[in-house]
């Protein structure tokens, strides 16, 4: 549980430095694809350690591999909270924007963006689209630590 918590605290941290380090310099759609995949890798953490505590108090009978039983377990587990039904539901967002099709614009400039197909509507991706994420999962990092009493 806190191990699971650990790394997406590093996952996220790693997302930190690429979002206001790496992207300050080198302004790339490449880079917004490793930040939404350290957004991914730390959700999961998240979830992990959600479903680990869930065990622990036997409300479920044992953890999904897949990270889409994942999110649909924790969703259920947790429904009586709407925090973390809206981060299931940006992650799984952003694991379709992860695996989709993309084009680029304005690489190299402030408002580089990052268009992509997602449920068949397209999306645009930017810098401050790519903060609001990451608040969205420093918000849930935080519920997820006082979900499990830390």
């Amino acid at each position: 549980m806190r191990e699971a918590l650990a790394v997406a605290k590093k996952e996220m941290a790693r997302a930190d430095h690429l979002l206001y380090v790496s992207l300050k310099y080198t302004r790339t759609v490449d880079v917004f694809k490793n930040i939404i995949e350290r957004y991914i890798n730390s959700y999961d953490q998240c979830m992990l350690s959600l479903l680990k505590k869930a065990h622990e108090q036997k409300k479920v009978a044992s953890i999904p591999d897949r990270p889409l039983e994942m999110a649909a377990l924790v969703k259920t587990v947790y429904k009586d909270y709407p925090a973390v039904f809206e981060a299931m539901e940006e992650y799984l967002l952003l694991r379709k924007i992860n695996k989709a099709e993309y084009t680029k614009a304005r690489e190299f400039r402030r408002h580089v963006t990052m268009t992509a197909m997602v449920d068949g509507e397209m999306m645009d991706l930017t810098i401050d689209r790519m903060h609001e994420m990451y608040d969205k999962l420093k918000n849930f990092i935080q519920v997820v630590e006082e979900l499990l009493n830390l």
